[in-house]
């Protein structure tokens, strides 16, 4: 069991583990480096810095900038207002990640998201994917004083849940999330086949999560097994 007591919800974090987003980033920062004539940094390159964030990725774009630079914000500005109009043109959930959820529809375990994400481009990301009527909790850097790896988000999101911080699993691909889920006693599921970052992704036993899983039919799997007690309680 993944879980010593039953568990009844699952939190996921949103880019690299529930939503493959990263193929949008690879296309607009594709056009920008076109539109600039500057060399375009590789899709892994890309990917790998989806979950450090706007700065993160257009200083792919222009490395001899200061992160905080006036002119690195402006065109980080100018990134986000791109991305807000064009979401959702080449993201998808994960494949294999839709079937998860209904798995846990169909079990009545409600699952949610907490991410470093605006919630503006949250909730727009969720609405183009038809997602936000199923997510039964968003928590985003908006709602709370201090984010991942901090575990207010994590306590905030079970709070508005309802349920024990312990019977909720919280997968994530960055060392953050780990810190974070654990942070406030959640079980912790490392997702593997995220964005993981260049600099812990050799060591991943190191994050300290409770599992790794390399592929979203091993977390479906996790998850099967610790809500067998829901399938097998007398009615």
């Amino acid at each position: 069991m993944i879980v010593q007591t039953p568990l009844r919800a699952v939190l996921f974090d949103l880019d690299g583990t529930l939503i493959d987003t990263a193929p949008d980033f690879i296309r607009i920062i594709g056009l920008m480096c076109q539109q600039a004539t500057i060399a375009v940094p590789s899709d892994d390159l890309i990917r790998a810095q989806v979950s450090e964030g706007a700065r993160a990725m257009v200083n792919l774009i222009y490395p001899d900038l200061e992160l905080n630079s006036p002119q690195l914000l402006q065109i980080r500005q100018q990134f986000l207002d791109i991305y807000a109009q064009n979401i959702a043109v080449d993201t998808a959930l994960f494949p294999g990640m839709d079937a998860l959820l209904q798995q846990l529809e169909a079990l009545d375990i409600p699952w949610g998201i907490v991410t470093n994400k605006p919630r503006g481009l949250s909730e727009l990301l969720l609405d183009a994917l038809n997602l936000t009527a199923r997510c039964q909790v968003l928590v985003c850097p908006d709602d709370v004083s201090r984010t991942k790896p901090d575990p207010e988000p994590m306590l905030l999101a079970a709070r508005e849940l309802g349920i024990a911080p312990e019977q909720i699993i919280y997968v994530g691909d960055h060392p953050r999330d780990i810190d974070a889920g654990r942070a406030a006693g959640m079980p912790t599921v490392l997702a593997a086949y995220g964005y993981l970052p260049p600099d812990h992704k050799d060591n991943l036993e190191a994050w300290q999560a409770d599992h790794i899983v390399y592929h979203v039919a091993e977390l479906s799997e996790l998850i099967d097994q610790s809500t067998h007690h829901l399938r097998t309680e007398p009615s």
